[in-house]
């Protein structure tokens, strides 16, 4: 945890460090919460301020960033001047155009990862098709938090893990599982899923008649 990083305090006002100690806010400060990215940049730029963070499970969430009030008013104060003016709504409005655009090209790509990945015989290639669009749909929106948006890995890994996933979901009964509290059981529930979905996969890229009970028959059915 960095020097001015901190957790949540046990009381109103207060955060804990690394070493659980509770620090006491500055009177003259305010909690400025997540949401402006520009607000929050240029306030931590400004000078002193404590960011605080807390952990659940495996992830982080922001829970803001404490300045002082008459920092965080006067950048405020500044980035509302900024943004009434006409070119910043041309450049807003630009941004979203490219942002749209760059979206447009993932989903595309990633659609085409995911068929890949699937490699159905020509069977079953408009089967492939509509699964595809299906995990793409379900994987790509900005913020879902999937492995989908993640770029620490090749498209085509993320691909194989959205469609594994996705199949755990609607092909398996792991969202009705009651899994004990055991350290490592959910991960090894997810490998003998993972197994047993890929193994209906091969059925698919083998071009093996498939029942109508199939359970990807089914969800794909159902998505329909």
């Amino acid at each position: 945890m960095r020097e001015n990083t901190f957790s949540p305090g046990p009381s109103k006002n207060t955060v804990m460090d690394a070493n659980k100690k509770i620090r006491k806010v500055p009177s003259s400060w305010i909690l400025l919460p997540p949401g402006d990215a520009a607000l929050t940049r240029r306030t931590k730029a400004a000078g002193d301020h404590w960011i605080v963070k807390e952990k659940r499970g495996r992830r982080i969430y922001s829970k803001g960033v404490w300045a002082p009030k008459t920092t965080i008013e006067q950048i405020r104060k500044d980035l509302d001047a900024e943004r009434s003016t006409e070119a910043f709504a041309k450049r807003k409005k630009a941004a979203v155009k490219r942002r749209v655009k760059i979206q447009a090209e993932y989903v595309d790509d990633f659609h085409g990862a995911v068929v890949s990945f699937l490699n159905f015989h020509p069977t079953h290639s408009h089967l492939a098709q509509r699964m595809a669009t299906a995990v793409t749909r379900h994987a790509t929106p900005v913020g879902s938090g999937t492995v989908a948006r993640t770029k620490k890995i090749p498209i085509e890994h993320r691909a194989e893990a959205a469609v594994i996933a996705w199949m755990r979901h609607q092909t398996t009964g792991y969202d009705n599982m009651v899994i004990q509290r055991v350290k490592g059981k959910r991960r090894e529930i997810r490998r003998k899923l993972a197994k047993r979905s890929k193994k209906l996969l091969s059925q698919y890229r083998e071009g093996e008649p498939v029942s109508l009970d199939c359970p990807l028959q089914i969800a794909l059915t159902n998505k329909n």
